[in-house]
């Protein structure tokens, strides 16, 4: 171990995309470093393309978990050891690298290997051995597997030797897997078991003669030794239980007995068929032998189409608040990034503070990156840049009035719309200041105060009118309704649900205590207990752990809610979840519970949620289970009043920032007088992720600033201008064009054949194949 240099697969606690990885490796074999040990957490090539070594020895030893495509591309004079199991296409287009694997391997082994070799401890996944070469000037690759392979194996396999030893397979008589040797035309596949499906049209099975079997027998010994497992020779090395399987050369296919000429097939089918008097001849307008062998025009199957902008990306179709992020990229990729970060506030008055920090991120969540096993683009950099940009110039004064009842997200969000748009919020506040739970409760430790505060201070001087203090009773309802065109209710969810159990008020409810902790008024003691094992309750843990709490304990009826950042930041600080737990009584201890177990606590907390105090509504206002019942504009059964936010139903801050947008753009149609447009508001329809191909577009995989972002963006959805379109089309059919407003790409229907390859080959999932309008 001495010997060799220890690579880290991270820096300061963050893991190194395969890239740098990568290139740091090849710094260290330029320096001549010949032994090295890599710490890997799932970095892609490890140990491929090292030319530089040539024709050094080059020793790599892999811990933790590797990444696809180990070896991929690896050269002659390598040897690379994975000391556990290994992921997608170990020794993909292996040139000459020995690879061994400690445990099992996954898909695609071997696959397109000309050169080298693979020693497997365990089984392989489906596709092992597949299009292998064999180049007559060198040896051949081989793979050898200690258990079985999966589906399909040895498919269109052209060179080399598989040797699948079977020990321990699930099924004797499928060592192989299913549908093994398809197209198999080259190459040897010596099994220790049964393949009872393999393709006898392209493989033959064939007696293993003294020659073949003292082969196999000196390769099963270094194998073993490789995979440090020579105990299990005795075993393994019994004639008998070995077959061995080769490629049946063209004439063995061409002799089968379902043989037909190719003359048969033209008089007997195709004629038949196509000519005059056939099923479909009469219908069809060539005459025989006027249809070109590769057809194009009129003639092909499929029609490649341009559908730029039909469908819009998953990042904007997860977003409550329904911010066009792929656009947003677009704009950074063009140099107009102040426009980017400033089109944040067109959608949410928080730009910065949710979606720079409070967001859970769907958007990133859905990102097509993540089928591809990279990391999503980091959408909260657009966010945490917005922290201070000015905000946009209102439209042209209305003179219509709208009040919102409460200065919470959501209410701050359809003051803020309604502003931009020309008309007068006033925002009625119980608090002492806007923003609800974000300002009040949320911990510090979430959002930089400083952040919170400059966004604050540009809500306050855009929206004018916002009163502090101002409880809302049914009176003071009745007049605001009265002096104003239309009222929109966002007053939250501010009253605590408890518990009916005994000792319930001596607990403090979460809202509370994060308000206390806050400010830094209270002092929880060494042990805590939160009741209800949400965001929320995290919330109150990582508070407590701040204020000295050590044994902190989160509990609830079912699995925990908890998720993202605020779990992590909980368990950081050693917070334990236990469930099912059902709480029975709260005493000077802690908390009982009906199992008779006492958890001992200085300070219990009830984290189950909070439901909105709407007495002052009247009875005039449908409610359904203490929330306000509302169309989708979100109008209440009084046409004069809409809710939003926690009011309607309990949801994240951005689907109350989102539910805001919308309000008041219906309300501004409204006093347009305009019918509200509720097609107006809905998206396009998201793009099907399997039309997103990342396959020729190599982004990082990990941009960490604005401008490789923007870069790395695949712009699922909008064409991004590439050009691998234009590249992968053999038949040169592609061209972009400009246009008065930007630029399109066209297809030239005489060049084109119909293949497919613009729509398999786009990372932007812009081409979509349709079928051909039949000839008439």
């Amino acid at each position: 171990m001495s010997d060799y240099i220890f690579i880290a697969g991270k820096r300061d606690e963050k893991r190194l995309s395969s890239r740098v990885l990568e290139e740091t490796i090849h710094q260290h074999v330029k320096r001549g470093n010949r032994k090295l040990e890599i710490q890997a957490f799932g970095q892609h090539g490890i140990g491929g393309r090292l030319w530089e070594s040539a024709p050094d020895r080059m020793d790599i030893r892999i811990i933790g978990h590797s990444g696809q495509r180990t070896g991929s591309l690896g050269t002659p004079n390598t040897r690379i050891e994975i000391m556990g199991p290994a992921s997608d296409d170990i020794g993909w287009l292996n040139a000459g690298a020995q690879i061994i694997v400690h445990g099992s391997a996954s898909n695609g082994a071997m696959n397109g290997a000309a050169q080298g070799k693979v020693f497997v401890g365990g089984s392989i996944g489906a596709r092992g051995m597949t299009m292998t070469k064999r180049n007559p000037r060198f040896e051949p690759p081989e793979l050898w597997v200690l258990g079985s392979a999966g589906d399909y194996f040895g498919e269109f396999m052209a060179g080399g030797i598989a040797v699948i030893c079977g020990l321990n397979a699930a099924n004797q008589e499928q060592v192989l897997g299913y549908r093994p040797l398809v197209g198999m035309v080259g190459g040897k596949v010596f099994v220790r078991g049964e393949a009872k499906t393999y393709s006898d049209k392209d493989a033959k099975e064939v007696e293993l003669d003294d020659q073949e079997w003292e082969w196999l027998l000196q390769g099963i010994k270094t194998f073993l030794k490789k995979i440090e497992k020579p105990k299990l020779l005795e075993e393994l090395a019994v004639r008998k239980d070995w077959r061995l399987f080769e490629a049946k050369n063209p004439q063995e296919k061409a002799d089968g007995p379902d043989r037909k000429s190719m003359s048969w097939f033209r008089e007997q089918v195709w004629d038949m068929e196509l000519g005059r008097g056939g099923l479909i001849g009469d219908l069809q307008e060539t005459e025989k032998g006027t249809v070109p062998v590769i057809t194009k025009g009129e003639y092909r199957r499929y029609i490649p189409v341009w559908e730029q902008g039909k469908y819009i990306s998953p990042c904007q179709a997860s977003c409550p608040t329904g911010i066009p992020v792929q656009q947003r990229w677009a704009m950074v990729r063009t140099d107009n990034i102040d426009e980017a970060i400033s089109m944040g506030l067109e959608y949410s008055p928080f730009p910065a503070t949710v979606c720079g920090h409070l967001c859970p991120s769907p958007c990133m969540a859905s990102c097509t990156r993540n089928l591809s096993y990279m990391t999503p683009i980091n959408v909260r950099l657009l966010g945490q840049a917005a922290q201070n940009i000015k905000p946009p110039k209102p439209a042209k004064e209305s003179k219509k009035k709208v009040a919102v009842i409460g200065g919470g997200p959501g209410g701050i969000s359809a003051a803020w719309q309604l502003t931009m748009k020309g008309h007068t919020a006033t925002v009625f506040e119980a608090g002492q200041t806007i923003g609800g739970k974000i300002s009040a409760v949320i911990p510090e430790s979430r959002i930089p105060a400083d952040t919170l505060n400059a966004e604050i201070d540009r809500i306050k001087s855009y929206i004018k009118d916002i009163r502090l203090g101002e409880t809302i009773d049914a009176e003071k309802f009745a007049e605001i309704k009265k002096s104003h065109d239309y009222v929109v209710v966002a007053a939250g969810a501010k009253k605590p649900r408890s518990l009916p159990v005994k000792g319930a008020d001596r607990a403090l409810f979460a809202n509370d205590f994060l308000e206390q902790a806050k400010a830094d008024k209270i002092k929880p003691g060494k042990k805590i207990v939160i009741i209800g094992a949400g965001n929320v309750g995290c919330d109150v843990a990582t508070e407590a752990h701040r204020l000295g709490a050590v044994d902190i304990t989160l509990i609830d009826v079912q699995k925990p809610a908890a998720f993202g950042k605020e779990r992590e930041d909980a368990e950081k600080c050693g917070a334990q979840f236990r469930w099912p737990l059902f709480t029975k009584e709260i005493n000077a201890k802690g908390v009982l519970l009906e199992d008779g177990e006492t958890l001992e606590a200085n300070t219990v907390v009830i984290s189950i949620g909070d439901v909105p105090d709407l007495s002052f509504l009247g009875e005039e206002i449908e409610l359904d289970r203490g929330f306000v019942k509302v169309d989708d504009a979100g109008r209440s059964s009084d046409g004069k009043v809409f809710a939003i936010g926690d009011a309607v139903g309990p949801g994240l801050i951005t689907d109350a920032i989102g539910a805001g947008r919308r309000t008041a753009t219906v309300i501004d149609q409204l006093l347009n007088g305009q019918a509200p447009d509720m097609a107006g508001l809905t998206l396009a329809p998201m793009i099907d992720t399997q039309r997103v191909s990342l396959t020729y577009y190599n982004p990082r995989q990990d941009a960490d600033n604005l401008e490789e972002c923007g870069q790395d963006c695949a712009s699922c959805g909008n064409c991004r201008d590439c050009g691998i379109c234009v590249s992968v089309c053999p038949e040169g059919a592609i061209s972009r064009q400009e246009k008065e407003a930007g630029f399109e790409y066209v297809v030239d229907e005489s060049k084109c054949i119909g293949c497919g390859f613009c729509k398999g080959a786009c990372p932007c999932g812009i081409w979509e194949l349709i079928p051909n309008t039949p000839l008439m």
